[in-house]
């Protein structure tokens, strides 16, 4: 039996609220009741002004489009070790500052905003705050990942307790912005890996690694590209229900012949697994409460016909070559994940608690032939940083996850559980990136909860129905 909503009270007061724009169903009352005066505050001065909405769009834009190799062109070393120190933090994440600091300024009152959106995204501000002690605390310590603090975490904590009171039309061009430079990114990573040439190939203090001809696209390194590529498929499987079921799978199509292009073995495997895990229980459950979109399925059947074909011929001009070649010769990555472990070996109780000479350790990396990389993101945050300080980071990320699912639709676990296991395969978090920002982008734009009054407002429309076993649309 349909339920009737009713056409006040709380949809009322979130429609004035933009806020609270999206906050799933389960945060009403609590919008209401538990963010207090500081929530009012927020409600009470509005949405937000046009030049803050067009900055936060504009710092996605350059967030999913500007990679180390673009800004190298320009004299920007983001990607190396030497050069100004300014230079180590991406232009996304200064634009974020500014816009915060103008929104601040605009709501009337900073100290106030800060507490308004602290209130709202508490986990957030904690990670935030934990975050810039920590920078204060490597500062002090002369210890390797200022900018990392501050571009891996500072910044997804600061975009999160923004969007805390942004309105639809934001989110909109959010949206539309993510899906076209995703496009974008993938169709140029397919001209690269067709032409062999690299258009913004990543560098390391402007070297080129000549020998790594995996597509760099419009996201620098080809694991970062992998990475955020696999989150994205998974997010249009499971999210994303503003477009089109045509227009997604185009999407997923092309996004996975990138993945290709990209080389990435652990995005290609877990999205696979993944995906293909997601669609059959979807699958299942379809057929268990009777519900057959005749469409849908059509189109399934007609796809399940033609992918095969599709990969048999794709495989017949050696399109695969390159990653199967990367699963049968990894460069000694996977002896690299055994050969991490040793290192704690060679260190005392205490230097694991609060991190070790990096001397020493640059030394056993280089004995232990670690010298790529420790691709492990807890395992190099405790040998550079400390068991004591990855502890509190672990804590802070925890709750910030935890958040960010709470203001996603119910589906977002599928990319909660890519992202977590995607994390643990390279040094990700525990070195400087961008991806922690891309993923809550992802999260939040992709996964926006329909808002209660529009929500309402349709039921009314429509009234209640009852739902055939078998449609055709």
């Amino acid at each position: 039996m349909a339920t009737a909503w009713p056409a006040s009270g709380t949809g009322t007061r979130g429609a004035a609220n933009p806020a609270a724009g999206w906050a799933g169903s389960g945060q009403a009352s609590s919008g209401q009741t538990g963010s207090g005066l500081a929530g009012s505050g927020l409600a009470a001065r509005g949405s937000v002004d046009w030049l803050t909405s067009y900055g936060l769009v504009a710092v996605v834009a350059l967030l999913f489009a500007i990679s180390g190799g673009m800004l190298w062109l320009v004299g920007y070393n983001y990607d190396g070790l030497t050069g100004n120190p300014a230079t180590k933090i991406h232009p996304s994440t200064y634009l974020l500052v500014l816009v915060f600091a103008w929104r601040a300024c605009t709501y009337g009152n900073p100290v106030g905003y800060m507490v308004a959106i602290a209130d709202r995204r508490p986990a957030s501000t904690l990670m935030a705050v934990i975050s810039i002690v920590l920078l204060v605390v490597v500062i002090a310590r002369q210890r390797p990942g200022m900018a990392g603090m501050i571009d891996t975490f500072v910044a997804p904590a600061l975009l999160v307790m923004m969007l805390a009171e942004n309105d639809d039309k934001t989110f909109a061009s959010m949206q539309a912005v993510v899906h076209a430079i995703m496009t974008a990114n993938a169709l140029l990573a397919l001209f690269e890996f067709a032409t062999k040439t690299l258009i913004f190939p990543y560098r390391l203090d402007g070297e080129v690694f000549m020998s790594d001809l995996r597509s760099t696209a419009l996201q620098g390194h080809p694991l970062s590209n992998a990475t955020v590529t696999s989150i994205y498929v998974l997010a249009l499987l499971s999210g994303s229900k503003s477009l089109s079921m045509p227009v997604r799978l185009g999407l997923i199509g092309l996004q996975c012949a990138a993945l290709v292009a990209f080389g990435g073995r652990s995005a290609m495997v877990l999205t696979i697994v993944l995906g293909g895990c997601y669609m059959l229980i979807q699958g299942l459950r379809g057929l268990r409460t009777g519900r057959v979109n005749l469409l849908g399925a059509a189109l399934g059947l007609i796809l399940a016909a033609l992918v095969p074909v599709v990969i048999a011929v794709a495989a017949s001009y050696g399109f695969f070559d390159a990653l199967l070649e990367r699963f049968v010769s990894d460069s000694g990555s996977a002896n690299a994940r055994v050969e991490m472990f040793d290192l704690f070996n060679h260190l005392e109780l205490r230097d694991v608690i609060v991190g070790p000479d990096i001397d020493l350790i640059d030394s056993l990396r280089r004995i232990s032939g670690l010298e790529q990389g420790i691709e492990n993101p807890v395992i190099r945050m405790v040998l550079y940083q400390g068991a004591f300080f990855t502890l509190l980071l672990f804590v802070g990320f925890a709750l910030f996850m935890h958040e960010v699912a709470r203001h996603c639709r119910p589906g977002v676990w599928l990319l909660m559980l890519g992202w977590l296991i995607l994390l643990n395969t390279s040094e990700s978090l525990a070195s400087k990136t961008t991806l922690m920002t891309k993923f809550v982008v992802l999260a939040l734009v992709l996964y926006r909860p329909v808002r209660g009054g529009v929500a309402r407002r349709v039921q009314g429309v429509r009234g209640p129905q009852t739902h055939p076993r078998v449609s055709s649309s």
